[in-house]
């Protein structure tokens, strides 16, 4: 409720949908982040260990 703004419960619940698909897309947008930095250190030539 507090994130999205809303001043009251029942106007956080009508539009938690939203808030649900986003977590979804914030989550895979940081996976792959995530994924491309680990791919980027896996090839590092000059990393040593």
């Amino acid at each position: 409720m507090r994130r999205l703004g809303h001043s009251s419960p029942a106007a956080a619940l009508l539009y938690q949908h939203a808030a649900d698909d986003r977590d979804a897309e914030i989550a895979r947008a940081l996976d792959a982040m995530l994924g491309a930095a680990s791919e980027s250190w896996d090839d590092d030539p000059d990393r040593d260990d």
